[in-house]
């Protein structure tokens, strides 16, 4: 009796271990920042700062995370954010927009950026990697076109107060954007863990063949999913554009990197082995605190693109690591396998 339980607790040790140990890390930095740095570290202030620097980040690897789940990448994100970020300001601060009216059409202006590159990647045959490389890059000489290269600076009358709260504004003592955060990753963990829906992408992103012969429209799934992505990058480049306040066409290249780095980490986590949103959440908290921590420290400025590049082969290798052990686990218990796949074709 003694022996077979050994195994299952090893089992279910190792499950915890790998669904929480990220968030477990994100406790360990924060307690080892606010030792190192007692009297700045620790504080609301410095919370508050962290949550809103980080809200658009965030917002970006949950964007990313939706193609992922299919097995897809979408690069023109970082593209895609400059272009809606100089698109805003143009309609608001040299069209006379009014800024409602220019944020809707902003996101729905991603959003059909995003079919564009689910068309591009299913109905052309073209790898998710070049596809959306090549419409971003396309993206990026519209933003330049649109700007001629310049920046984008309002009038003297600056830009509405209700745009801007946007981003300044707060609630319950913390700023708005952190919120925007919260409640996406709801929106996305009940999309993709409660409904048919996500089911239906996940399966994609497991097998695409044995999707189509459980009756799966393939190309319209991975369709809708790049489509969410646009959506997400469209309104992540409002909410940069109540940030900064000026229309800068190369700024989007900076969250790039750090999106795909939450992404992919954030597969380490909460379900280890496949991308999901509670994952990310996590994965962005602890990039967030490393970067704050290691900031504050007096680090150069160099070292944050060693951490965010170190930090994203580390979550690649991991992301496999973990994708190759669920499969493992899979194998070794067939009636679990078997009930996934029923489960996911019902």
């Amino acid at each position: 009796m003694t022996r077979s339980l050994r195994p299952r607790l090893g089992r279910r040790s190792g499950h915890l271990l790998g669904a929480y140990g990220l968030l477990a890390l994100a406790a360990v930095l924060f307690l080892a920042f606010s030792l190192a740095l007692p009297g700045t570290f620790p504080t609301l202030d410095n919370v508050s700062e962290i949550l809103s620097n980080q809200s658009i980040p965030a917002l970006l690897a949950l964007g990313a995370m939706i193609p992922i789940v299919t097995g897809n990448f979408d690069l023109s994100i970082g593209y895609g954010l400059g272009l809606a970020h100089v698109m805003t300001m143009r309609l608001i601060a040299d069209e006379g927009w009014p800024w409602p009216l220019a944020c809707l059409v902003v996101v729905l202006g991603g959003a059909v950026v995003g079919v564009v590159n689910g068309v591009v990647v299913e109905f052309a045959r073209i790898d998710s990697f070049i596809a959306t490389l090549g419409t971003g890059s396309m993206l990026y000489a519209l933003t330049g076109r649109l700007t001629n290269g310049a920046r984008i600076v309002p009038g003297p009358q600056g830009l509405p107060a209700a745009f801007t709260d946007l981003y300044d504004s707060r609630f319950l003592g913390l700023p708005v954007p952190a919120f925007y955060v919260l409640a996406l990753t709801a929106v996305l963990w009940l999309l993709l863990e409660r409904l048919p829906l996500g089911r239906y992408l996940y399966v994609i992103g497991a097998n695409p063949r044995a999707a189509e012969l459980v009756g799966i429209p393939v190309r319209r799934y991975v369709v809708h999913a790049f489509a969410g992505s646009g959506l997400v990058v469209g309104a992540a480049g409002v909410l940069l554009a109540a940030q900064q306040r000026i229309g800068n066409p190369s700024v989007g290249l900076d969250y790039l990197l750090p999106a795909f780095v939450g992404a992919l980490l954030g597969s380490t986590a909460i379900r280890p082995g496949r991308p999901n949103a509670l994952g990310t959440l996590v994965a962005v908290v602890v990039l967030a605190i490393g970067l704050a921590g290691i900031g504050q420290l007096g680090a150069q400025f160099w070292v944050t693109p060693l951490f965010n590049g170190a930090t994203l082969l580390l979550a690649v290798g991991m992301a496999g690591y973990a994708a190759r052990r669920q499969l493992r686990g899979r194998r070794t218990d067939p009636p679990r396998a078997r009930h996934d796949a029923v489960r996911a074709g019902s």
